[in-house]
């Protein structure tokens, strides 16, 4: 990164003369090949959710999750209802184009609209929906709301810090690791230490190139696997570029 000074010859951050505060989240439908991210609606949502959910054979999904696991849908949908009305936070449903069902949500959170900062948070896949290619394309979309239709720049992930599959994914999807904050949370009754990842609108151009790669229909065999994983293509890429 190029140095700035000031007019006493101090290092300074680049000057951004022409930012301006970013739109909040909108309650829009994105599209893509594999799946469609909608936003939230209890009474559309509710009951598809809680029956992917329930495929699960146990709660560990929602062991590192603030809430969860839900004793029955009534308890679940009260979850949903309280989410729905929330006005700091936009839910997106996560369906999947070939059924139409429902099968997962996330959210973006913590939205910072002077300075551009925005995080992707509450993340719960279902079993249908994780290691799936309608959960990369997923993320992949959301992604591309948040630094092409809003402007944002920075994009935010963060975790327990003890939470693996959390951590590898947002390493696979492109986030950088940039340390842990100790103690920072009480939820549950437990501790945390949360790890945290970014992903900046700077960035973003190679990483939606290596989306693109990955979502490509040859990428995939007559089943349904991938020839090249994501991480794969972006060291590729990497390796060109240098």
């Amino acid at each position: 990164m190029a140095e700035h000074v000031n007019r006493y010859g101090q290092p300074v951050g680049e000057a951004l003369p022409l930012w301006s505060a970013r739109a909040f989240p909108r309650r829009i439908t994105l599209t893509g090949c594999f799946c469609r991210l909608e936003p939230l609606s209890v009474a559309r949502h509710a009951d598809a959710l809680y029956a992917a959910y329930a495929d699960a054979p146990d709660g560990r999904d929602w062991t590192y999750m603030f809430v969860g696991p839900f004793r029955d849908k009534d308890e679940y949908r009260a979850y949903l209802t309280a989410v729905e009305q929330q006005q700091d936070t936009q839910c997106y449903v996560v369906i999947d184009t070939r059924t139409d069902n429902a099968v997962g949500t996330f959210s973006l959170m913590r939205v910072d609209v002077n300075n551009g900062v925005i995080e992707v948070g509450s993340v719960a896949f279902s079993s249908a929906l994780k290691r799936t290619p309608l959960a990369t394309e997923a993320h992949f979309l959301l992604m591309g709301y948040v630094f092409e239709q809003l402007h944002y720049r920075r994009y935010e992930w963060k975790c327990d810090s003890l939470n693996a599959p959390s951590r590898r994914a947002a390493l696979r999807l492109g986030f950088t690791f940039e340390g842990v904050f100790r103690q920072a949370v009480i939820y549950k009754g437990r501790t945390r230490d949360t790890a945290w990842f970014s992903l900046l609108d700077t960035e973003w151009p190679q990483r939606k190139l290596d989306f693109l790669d990955w979502l490509a229909q040859d990428n995939f065999d007559a089943e349904g696997k991938q020839n090249q994983s994501l991480a794969a293509i972006r060291q590729s890429r990497l390796k060109e570029g240098s």
